[in-house]
């Protein structure tokens, strides 16, 4: 089953749940409509998953607080870090390899990348 999201129930979202798929999307966008169904069928096939759509015309703070330049943008969240966050249409079989990618990431590896990263950038102010 696949949720919308909005600006008021995306955060309580992301922190309840340790994996959530996010499709950014608008009602105008042909791509976006074709990549529906495909969504849908994932979505069915990882029940232990939260997958969500944001309407990008109705939840433009949303979108702009994510920086969406492009629809549809696909996000991942896993442990309330993204992921993964990539513009374009996935065919069924690649959206699958990559909700699968993410449920084997090691996320204590996760953290310490980001944790020496921010240290590596911290230190060049």
């Amino acid at each position: 089953m696949v949720r919308d999201l909005t600006k008021e129930d995306f955060e309580k979202t992301v922190l309840d749940n340790e994996l959530v798929v996010v499709d950014f999307w608008a009602p105008w966008c042909g791509p976006c409509r074709s990549f529906a169904p495909i969504y849908e069928k994932v979505a069915d096939k990882h029940p232990d998953v939260i997958f969500a759509k944001v309407n990008t015309e109705d939840q433009q703070e949303l979108a702009a607080g994510f920086q969406i330049r492009s629809i549809p943008t696909l996000m991942i969240v896993r442990d309330k870090v993204i992921v993964y966050s990539e513009p374009g249409v996935l065919p069924e079989a690649e959206l699958c390899q990559v909700v699968e990618k993410v449920k084997s990431l090691d996320m204590d590896e996760v953290n310490k990348q980001i944790a020496t990263e921010e240290q590596g950038s911290a230190g060049q102010d």
